[in-house]
């Protein structure tokens, strides 16, 4: 873990990066971090801002801009982002993940090595990509989660998205570890879902890590408790 600098101008402006908790939300952590440097700095109001939303059961690098930075959110949410994702085959629920429980079981033991690098290849480049109905995609001025978990029938079109580079980390069925170098707007969930389709077996995520955005890395990310018990009003002055 980096270590904090001696002094931060956050209306200035501050590119912070913290190491997202699992089951928190990309919300939770802007207002737990924007409230406590409020109340520190002894201020009412506080632009903070995130580049880069990463779902409740993912974990992992987000970046968080303060006052005059959040100018650069656009900027870094386009910048390539790296994943580390471990996918179940054999199986799918309706999110795509651990969000609900499955709903279909499929044979997965025809899943070699070989056959899965062959499938990973279709997937690198310039693709479209459907977004999962659990997700925070606007329809008609909604999130359409909200229509999933209202049990509404939902059809999202598919986006075009770049997908750089996919990695197998590791081989241990019905569980597959990789590593994903994409662009903006790539859904992991959807490409787990994607490669159990071609798999013939189906599958979804299980876990999700990112790693980096751009040349910003998980590394040189602070826990959000770390940062906020440690940072004092003489370090922010």
């Amino acid at each position: 873990m980096p270590e904090l600098k001696n002094k931060y101008d956050f209306p200035a402006g501050e590119i912070l990066l913290f190491d997202k908790d699992l089951k928190w939300t990309s919300f939770d952590l802007v207002n737990k971090v924007r409230y406590e440097l409020c109340r520190k700095l002894g201020i009412k109001k506080l632009k903070v801002g995130h580049a880069g939303t990463l779902d409740p059961l993912a974990t992992g690098l987000m970046i968080l801009c303060t006052g005059k930075a959040t100018k650069k959110i656009e900027e870094i949410q386009y910048q390539e982002k790296e994943y580390l994702a471990t996918i179940k085959l054999g199986a799918t629920t309706p999110s795509f993940d651990l969000e609900t429980e499955e709903d279909s079981s499929a044979d997965y033991s025809h899943v070699t090595p070989e056959m899965l690098n062959e499938v990973l290849k279709t997937f690198i480049g310039e693709i479209e990509q459907v977004p999962p109905i659990f997700s925070a995609v606007k329809v008609k001025g909604k999130r359409a989660f909200d229509y999933a978990r209202s049990g509404k029938e939902l059809e999202l079109p598919p986006k075009k998205i770049v997908i750089k580079e996919i990695k197998t980390e590791q081989f241990d069925l019905p569980y597959i570890n990789l590593r994903v170098t994409c662009g903006k707007g790539t859904y992991i969930r959807s490409l787990a879902r994607d490669i159990g389709k071609e798999l013939n077996c189906g599958a979804y995520l299980t876990a999700l890590e990112r790693t980096r955005i751009g040349d910003f890395g998980l590394n040189d990310a602070f826990s959000v408790n770390y940062f906020l018990e440690n940072l004092t009003l003489d370090e922010s002055k």
